[in-house]
């Protein structure tokens, strides 16, 4: 009987034989059916061989075997907030003779936790940039100047009347080594003649030596076109949008059930 011979292979191959019955020809036919029937049965052979250069695992797409020796593949980076698509930059802009103004929306920031969740670490705010103008329909925005709106700023734009008027003064470096040394105003009156209002905006700079003053009239259509806009963005601003997005029935299901506060029942058994 054969016997299996092994030698440690990294890939196998079975070889197998199936039974067959033997015959002997040397014997007359006319005896055949008198003689016994010699039956061998030859086991599965099996044939192991190692090879020097494979030891080292690789990954061959083939082979079954040969796949369980592929390298883990590199662990995925955390999943996005919200799972937000591609960064697409937006804005909206104003041209008028003296200078042109663009508003465009800034993103929060967000900050991951131990437990996997996601909290908003900076809200988003809209820039103003004021560019003046330098020709007919030409503006230099090489020399633009940039105010941020926070959320609380564009909830008093927002709500402006047509005689209202407000101003809001930034230093972008309150609290550190420059503090006083850029000092930016954005002054919104409304117009004499009761069309819109002048947007004003008065920069100076002493780190650069800039002292800018841009103004811009902004009719009552245009600020209603700024108000829809910033009426839109600002659940976005606040990061709320995310919050919306991981809703799902069986967590609402979860809180309703782990705190009374929440939920119909609550209402009727006070």
């Amino acid at each position: 009987m054969l016997q299996p011979h092994s030698c440690s292979a990294t890939t196998q191959s079975s070889i197998t034989i199936p039974n067959h019955t033997f015959t002997p020809k040397f014997i007359p036919l006319s005896r055949v059916s008198s003689m016994p029937t010699f039956s061998v049965t030859l086991q599965p052979l099996s044939i192991r061989c190692r090879h020097s250069h494979l030891d080292e695992p690789k990954s061959f797409p083939s082979s079954p075997q040969a796949q369980r020796y592929s390298p883990p593949p590199p662990s995925a980076s955390p999943a996005s907030v919200g799972a937000l698509p591609p960064r697409v930059f937006v804005g909206h802009s104003i041209y008028k003779g003296k200078a042109a103004l663009t508003v465009s929306p800034k993103s929060p920031e967000f900050q991951s936790l131990e437990s996997g969740a996601f909290k908003v670490s900076k809200e988003g705010s809209v820039l103003l940039q004021f560019a003046p103008a330098v020709g007919s329909r030409q503006y230099d925005w090489n020399r633009k100047q940039v105010f941020s709106l926070s959320v609380t700023e564009l909830g008093t734009l927002i709500s402006l009347g047509a005689r209202e008027s407000f101003e809001f003064f930034h230093d972008p470096n309150q609290g550190r080594s420059d503090e006083g040394k850029v000092r930016k105003v954005l002054k919104v009156e409304p117009l004499m003649d009761g069309s819109g209002h002048l947007f004003n905006l008065n920069v100076q700079n002493k780190l650069d030596n800039i002292d800018e003053n841009i103004f811009i009239p902004i009719t009552k259509a245009e600020l209603a076109v700024l108000s829809s806009l910033f009426n839109f963005i600002m659940p976005y601003l606040l990061g709320w949008h995310t919050f919306g997005n991981s809703i799902k029935p069986d967590n609402s299901s979860k809180v309703n059930s782990d705190n009374p506060r929440y939920g119909g029942d609550y209402e009727w058994n006070r």
